[in-house]
C-alpha cells in the first residue's frame, strides 16, 4: 500500500485546496471556519492564484499560500506552516497589511477597501491557551466595541488536537484532523461528518500514487526541512553568541566595579591616615572631587570592609 503524502506540506495542501477542480473543497473548509467563528457562510469564491503545474517546489516565485476572494470582494489568504518561522504574528500583520493596501488604485477612496482575512494553519503551538482555533479582530479593550471588521486573523494549531476525541458531528475539527494526518481508519467517520472531505481524501490518495507528484513533494519536503534546520541553527548560534557577549559584558562590568570599589577602599584608608587630597587622588585613581565627597561622607561607606 502506498504511503500517503503529508497534507501539511504546503505544496500538497495547495494541490488539495487551491485548484480550480477542488474549489468546492476550499469553500466547504472556509464555511466551517467562518461558521465556527459566528459568521455567515460563503456562497462562492474566486481563486486568485490557483495551483498550476508551473508551481515548482523550489521556485522562489511559486506561492503556496491560497489567495481567494468572495463575491463581495473580501480577500482571504490561507497559509500552511509546517515549521515555526518565529515572529508569526508580525509576519502575519505585515502580509495582511500589504494585501489590504494593494486593493487601492490611484485616485480611489478608502471606502473601497474590503475586509481581509488571514488564516494560518500551524503545525506547532503558538497561542497560550488550549483552543485549537483562535480568531482575532480589532476591538476596544474595555467595551469590546469593534473599530473595524476589515481585519480578521485566524490561528489553527494542529498540535492542540492531540487530546481531541474523534468528533461525532460536522465541524471544522474534522478538516483539521484530516490535515493533521488522522489515522486512515477514522476517515469514514470524518467523511460521514463532512461529506466534502471525501473529495479532499480522494485527491490526497491520487497524489500519493502519482510518481511526479511524489517527486515534487519530496523536493518541497526537503526544502522545508532544510529551511527549518537553517533557522534552528541560526537561532542557536544567535543565543550562543548572545550568552557569550552577556558573559563577557558581565565580566567587564564586574572588573570595572571591582576596580572602582578598590579605588574607594584605598582612598578611604588614606583619608584615615590624614594624607593630602591631591596625594590620595593620584594614588587611588579617583578624582580630587570624588575624594572630597568621600571625605565628607557623601560617597557612602565602603561595602564589605
Amino acid at each position: 500500500m502506498t504511503e500517503l503524502l503529508d497534507p501539511r506540506n504546503d505544496f500538497v495542501f495547495k494541490r488539495i485546496f487551491g485548484s480550480e477542480d477542488n474549489k468546492d473543497v476550499l469553500l466547504a473548509f472556509l464555511n466551517r471556519t467562518f461558521t465556527e467563528s459566528g459568521e455567515a457562510p460563503l456562497t462562492e469564491i474566486v481563486l486568485l492564484n490557483p495551483y498550476t503545474d508551473k508551481d515548482a517546489p523550489l521556485d522562489k516565485q511559486s506561492i503556496f499560500d491560497i489567495w481567494a476572494k468572495t463575491v463581495e470582494g473580501q480577500l482571504i489568504n490561507i497559509e500552511m506552516q509546517l515549521f515555526n518561522k518565529y515572529d508569526i504574528e508580525k509576519r502575519t500583520l505585515y502580509y495582511w497589511s500589504k494585501r489590504y493596501a494593494s486593493q487601492l488604485q490611484e485616485g480611489q477612496t478608502y471606502k473601497q477597501l474590503k475586509k481581509c482575512v488571514t488564516i494560518n494553519i500551524l503545525n506547532y503551538s503558538f497561542i497560550a491557551n488550549e483552543r485549537y482555533h483562535n480568531v482575532f479582530h480589532l476591538r476596544e479593550d474595555h467595551t469590546g466595541i469593534e473599530l473595524s471588521d476589515d481585519i480578521e486573523v485566524h490561528f489553527m494549531e494542529l498540535t492542540k488536537l492531540d487530546q481531541q476525541s474523534l468528533p461525532m458531528e460536522g465541524g471544522l475539527i474534522n478538516w483539521l484532523l484530516f490535515l493533521k494526518g488522522a489515522d486512515k481508519s477514522n476517515w469514514e467517520v470524518l467523511k460521514m461528518n463532512e461529506p466534502t472531505l471525501k473529495k479532499a481524501m480522494d485527491t490526497l490518495e491520487f497524489l500519493s500514487q502519482d510518481q511526479e507528484a511524489r517527486r515534487l513533494y519530496e523536493e518541497r519536503q526537503k526544502y522545508l526541512h532544510d529551511e527549518a534546520s537553517m533557522i534552528e541553527w541560526a537561532t542557536e548560534k544567535g543565543i550562543q553568541k548572545g550568552l557569550e557577549q552577556g558573559i563577557q559584558k558581565g565580566l567587564e562590568q564586574g572588573i570595572q566595579k571591582g576596580l572602582e570599589k578598590g579605588r574607594t577602599v584605598i582612598a578611604h584608608n588614606m583619608l584615615a591616615m590624614g594624607l593630602e587630597i591631591s596625594v590620595i587622588a593620584k594614588a587611588s585613581g579617583l578624582s580630587e572631587e570624588d575624594v572630597k565627597l568621600l571625605k565628607r561622607g557623601q560617597m557612602g561607606r565602603v561595602e564589605d570592609e
